[in-house]
C-alpha cells in the first residue's frame, strides 16, 4: 500500500495557483489509474484502489500533516510508503525530481508533515516552479499563492504528466530505480 498525497490548498480561490500544483498532479494521477471520484475522509478529499490511496489534504498547506498522519496511520503505510508531490521553489519551472527525506526547505506543508510524522524519511515528488522573477512584486509567499502565467499555464499539462509518471515509477519499479530513471538529466 502506498500513500500519495498532492500539496495544495482547498477551494477555487487556489485551483490555478503555483502552490496547488501536487493537487494537480494527484488528480492527473486519479484520472489516468481509473480510479472513482475523491469522497471526504481524514479531512482531506481520499480515494483508494489497488493498493493505491490518494490524498489531497484540505486543511490549507499549513496543516497538510493533520491530514497526511491520520490517513497514513489508519492505512498502516510507513512514511517510506507515503509519496508527497509539491510544488519546489529551488528547482527550475518544469523539473520534476524525486528525493527521499531531507529539510523542508521553507516549505510549511512538508514542515507540518515532518512534524506530524515525527520524520523527514519519505518520497517527495519535487515540482520545480522556479523563484519568483527579477521585479516581482511581493515576497515568496505571494509568489506561491499566483495563479500561472500564460507561458507556464501552456506547458502545464506536460509539467503535471511528467509529475504523475514520475509516481506511477515509484509504484511500480521503487524509488531508487524509479530515482535513477527521473533525476537523470539529459547530457
Amino acid at each position: 500500500m502506498h500513500l500519495v498525497v498532492g500539496l495544495g490548498n482547498p477551494g477555487k480561490k487556489y485551483a490555478k495557483n503555483r502552490h496547488n500544483v501536487g493537487f494537480m498532479v494527484v488528480e492527473r494521477l486519479r484520472r489516468g489509474r481509473a480510479m472513482p471520484d475523491f469522497r471526504e475522509k481524514f479531512n482531506a478529499l481520499f480515494v483508494m484502489s489497488d493498493g493505491v490511496a490518494l490524498l489531497e489534504p484540505q486543511t490549507y498547506m499549513n496543516l497538510s500533516g493533520d491530514s497526511v498522519q491520520p490517513a497514513a496511520a489508519f492505512l498502516k503505510v510507513e512514511p517510506a510508503s507515503v509519496v508527497v508531490v509539491h510544488d519546489e521553489l529551488d528547482l527550475p519551472w518544469k523539473d520534476v525530481r524525486l528525493k527521499v527525506g531531507g529539510g523542508h526547505a521553507g516549505h510549511n506543508g512538508l514542515r507540518s508533515i515532518i512534524g506530524r510524522l515525527g520524520t523527514p524519511d519519505f518520497v517527495r515528488v519535487r515540482v520545480g516552479i522556479g523563484r519568483p522573477p527579477p521585479g516581482f512584486k511581493g515576497d515568496v509567499a505571494d509568489y506561491v499563492l499566483h495563479d500561472f502565467d500564460a507561458m507556464e499555464s501552456a506547458e502545464l499539462p506536460d509539467v503535471v504528466d511528467r509529475a504523475a509518471s514520475a509516481i506511477d515509477k515509484v509504484l511500480a519499479d521503487g524509488v531508487q530505480a524509479a530515482m535513477n530513471a527521473i533525476n537523470t538529466r539529459a547530457k
